[in-house]
């Protein structure tokens, strides 16, 4: 296949991986009520637990409405996800081989759950997040927040919790059909927290120290279990190939 080929294949990819969102995006038009009360719940939280005054700010007349407008959209793109991830599978597919497919398709069904799974995680540990962050706050200072950060905040914690639970299985994928190895995992490992440290300081609005690190300590413990596993299929590897010589007589007198 030709690059311009392969281009034309990404654009028809793209084009319905965007359709779903869109149309994922309209169901979640309906449900974003429910998210943004529930994202707004340690609001009354901070009120009650720290005994101070809290609630968001809305700078602009249009604030609420481009925040049901993101809302809407991250909820679609979270419902859409078994689509759009296979629309990543099958960009790929065309460029493995039939016995390369098979991993293609466990990744697939390990990505979608997995992905559910990180989303959910973020959206549990972010209340403790906003009491955490707030409790540094004198006792005597108002929490008055302002309403499209708080929610930026809350929505991108969601999909890059969601998304570092998805890259471990794309590292063992890539291990299970060759591409990558366990040592050049385990050897890229101080290149691998810096990227993971720069991607965590661009999902955070206001890049602390802090939010960084409850970001990027998941996604560093999940990278070092993808190392761990390719690591051990490595190892069954080269028992099993060693094996197939020794049943040959390949291998080198004692």
């Amino acid at each position: 296949m030709s690059l311009g080929q392969h281009l034309i294949e990404l654009r028809k990819r793209l084009f319905r991986a965007a359709i779903a969102i869109v149309l994922c995006m309209v169901v979640g038009w309906f449900l974003s009520d429910f998210v943004w009360d529930a994202l707004r719940e340690p609001i009354f939280t901070i009120a009650e637990q720290q005994n101070r005054e809290a609630e968001l700010n809305y700078a602009d007349i249009t604030g609420a409405f481009d925040l049901k407008l993101q809302i809407s959209l991250i909820i679609g793109f979270v419902l859409s996800a078994p689509f759009w991830l296979y629309q990543v599978w099958a960009f790929l597919s065309p460029g493995l081989k039939r016995n390369e497919k098979r991993y293609a398709i466990a990744f697939l069904a390990a990505a979608v759950p997995l992905f559910f799974a990180g989303c959910y995680a973020g959206w549990i540990v972010f209340p403790n997040i906003v009491n955490l962050m707030t409790g540094f706050a004198p006792a005597e200072d108002a929490a008055r927040l302002n309403a499209r950060q708080y929610f930026d905040f809350a929505l991108r914690l969601i999909i890059v919790v969601g998304v570092a639970f998805v890259l471990p299985v794309l590292l063992v994928l890539l291990n299970f059909v060759g591409v990558l190895t366990a040592k050049s995992i385990i050897k890229s490992w101080r290149v691998a927290i810096l990227v993971i440290v720069l991607f965590t300081a661009m999902a955070t609005p206001a890049a602390d120290v802090l939010s960084m690190l409850f970001l990027a300590i998941p996604m560093i413990l999940l990278y070092l279990l993808a190392a761990g596993i390719a690591y051990l299929h490595d190892r069954r590897l080269a028992k099993k190939q060693k094996g197939l010589l020794a049943d040959y007589d390949l291998t080198d007198p004692a």
